[in-house]
């Protein structure tokens, strides 16, 4: 009988440690599912606020104008207007160098600055107006930007634990 008693306590430590060995795998697979059901949650606001702030990031830009003061002035240096031909003489200047010199280096230098403050003057002489809207889609096209650029910064910067 004894021998018995032996046997059975044996096979109910056995299944103990089995039930622990169980209830340890049950929570880390439910560990994982839950992990990554967030990460798909995390996922999924990542590219509807991806979509919902490019939708208002385009909708500003189609309702903005980009229009040009390029006139006869460039730059205002007290009552000297310089005219717009004056922002090609470095360009003209460094091709020159480079034709003259031995060492190009210089020309190239000149031209690139040139070059330079040619795209610089275009860019300055842009504006950029807003065409009249009603307030309603003014406050759609912030609402979206503003929606759509916090749950993007919500997935990337406090994901979920």
């Amino acid at each position: 009988m004894p021998k018995n008693d032996k046997l059975l306590k044996e096979l109910e430590e056995e299944q103990r440690r089995e039930l622990r060995r169980f209830q340890a795998y049950k929570t880390i697979a439910d560990a994982k599912h839950a992990s990554s059901s967030s990460t798909k949650n995390d996922l999924f606001q990542f590219f509807i606020g991806l979509i919902i702030l490019g939708v208002g990031l385009f909708w500003v830009f189609q309702t903005a104008q980009v229009r040009t003061n390029w006139g006869s002035y460039l730059f205002s240096i007290g009552s000297w207007h310089a005219p717009n031909g004056v922002i090609i003489i470095p360009f003209l200047i460094g091709i020159v160098m480079l034709f003259m010199m031995e060492r190009k280096i210089f020309g190239w230098i000149v031209t690139v600055i040139g070059v330079l403050s040619i795209l610089l003057a275009i860019i300055m002489s842009v504006r950029i107006e807003f065409v009249r809207t009603s307030l309603f889609n003014y406050v759609l096209m912030f609402g979206f930007i503003a929606a759509g650029g916090g749950l993007v910064l919500k997935s990337l910067f406090f994901p979920r634990k």
